[in-house]
């Protein structure tokens, strides 16, 4: 595939040009299991990398401080109303450059700096911007957390709803980034109104599976809605606000001027060309085939002896305890990654390993599906990871498995012939 900007690149930055194409080739050729990741559009490529990376547009549509908007303005209107038709939203702010800008300025809409929020547990799998102490939200804000059942490792609303009692946040966060099952955004509702709490949604990992219709939707519920547009939604790596019409002017004022100065207008228009291919009717097929992908992938691991967190799945990520196979979280990580299997160490309920250790992986089935892998590719996947983590030391089982990883890839290529 011929492409201009490639070989003006090439041209002229010719150590760059080669690493791009490399990367390309990795991605072309190992399969990406990382939760957080999928391969976006060829058209959303184009219009991230298109010539609106030019244009300086602080403020909003009509209302920019700048001259030169007008034609892009457009753009950010497209953006809103595909997003707010897409999720049956009021309103929405399309500018964040990343989930947790997004999550901050939601943070900074709503709350005063020490006010209390209640979110899922680091170690249980909630994010770094639901209070880690290392993060600006663990310094600003007064976090409780809530976790999951030792025994089911999914959300105990009743325990969830008797600590919303007890410490009365003025916001409770709903949403993970290692959190394998459905959340029960209703039950959240709930427990808000009784304790007299914002909800806000963090739906980062499956915004593609709640536009596809393969997960419930928060935006009936939650007074404010947070997502990333890379991972499941497939889009370009930014983030988004969906909120009721009455937090409107507060999130606007809180990623501009508040955190944000000019937004990525091609980064936005991007967003506005994923918004719309998700509308597609092809698009629910693809977020149903992920969840199937998801299962079957889950059923493999088990049946290859692995335990997998909570028992299994209902969304785009299976999270696997790897004690029964004696490996730890980073010994897995870095025997499948030589193995062209990419995935990512991640902590388990309770686990008595250190972060950087972990003792499990977590795997995730939106970019294999975006290739067209279907269910016969997982129990072949899974049968791969089994063979690679009962000899992670040994390179002629990791070389032979990259061999075969390889060989199945040249079948679902996610970018054919680009750069070539």
């Amino acid at each position: 595939m011929t492409d201009p900007a490639f070989s003006a690149l090439q041209a002229s930055d010719p150590a760059l040009a080669a690493i791009l194409k490399r990367e390309v080739h990795r991605q072309n050729s190992t399969l990406q299991m990382i939760a957080s990741e999928n391969f976006t559009s060829p058209a959303v490529m184009a219009m991230q990398g298109s010539p609106l990376t030019n244009k300086y547009s602080e403020g909003y549509p009509g209302k920019r401080y700048y001259g030169g908007n007008a034609v892009v303005d457009e753009a950010e209107e497209l953006a809103r109303e595909r997003v707010k038709a897409l999720f049956g939203a009021e309103h929405a702010n399309v500018q964040p450059h990343s989930g947790a800008n997004a999550n901050m300025a939601v943070y900074f809409a709503l709350l005063n700096p020490g006010d209390k929020v209640m979110g899922l547990r680091l170690d249980q799998g909630g994010h770094l911007t639901h209070g880690s102490p290392v993060n600006f939200s663990g310094h600003l804000y007064n976090f409780v957390a809530y976790g999951v059942d030792p025994e089911t490792e999914r959300i105990d609303y009743a325990a969830v709803r008797a600590l919303a009692v007890a410490e009365q946040p003025k916001l409770i966060i709903a949403g993970a980034t290692a959190y394998p099952r459905s959340i029960d955004f209703a039950e959240f509702r709930s427990i808000a109104d009784e304790v007299g709490a914002l909800l806000m949604v963090d739906a980062a990992h499956i915004a593609g599976l709640i536009a596809g219709g393969a997960h419930p939707s928060p935006v009936p519920y939650a007074d404010v809605v947070t997502f990333t547009t890379h991972k499941t939604l497939r889009g370009p790596r930014a983030g988004c606000i969906l909120s009721r019409a009455e937090h409107a002017a507060a999130i606007d004022k809180a990623i501009f001027p508040g955190l944000q100065g000019g937004p990525l207008m091609h980064a936005v228009a991007a967003k506005a060309v994923a918004f719309a291919e998700a509308q597609r009717p092809e698009f629910r097929e693809y977020a149903a085939q992920i969840v199937r992908n998801a299962r079957a992938l889950s059923d493999g691991l088990i049946a290859e002896g692995f335990r997998i967190v909570s028992g299994g799945t209902d969304n785009h990520m299976v999270l696997v305890d790897l004690r029964p196979f004696g490996v730890n979280g980073k010994v897995a990580q870095n025997a499948l990654d030589s193995a062209g299997i990419v995935c990512n160490k991640n902590a388990i309920p309770n686990d008595p390993e250190k972060p950087f250790v972990t003792s499990g992986i977590r795997l995730g089935t939106a970019s294999v599906t975006t290739t067209g892998m279907t269910e016969s590719e997982m129990a072949v996947i899974a049968a791969m990871i089994g063979e690679v983590l009962r000899s992670p030391e040994d390179e002629q089982v990791c070389a032979s498995v990259l061999l075969r990883v390889n060989s199945l890839c040249a079948n679902f290529v996610p970018y054919p012939g680009l750069y070539d």
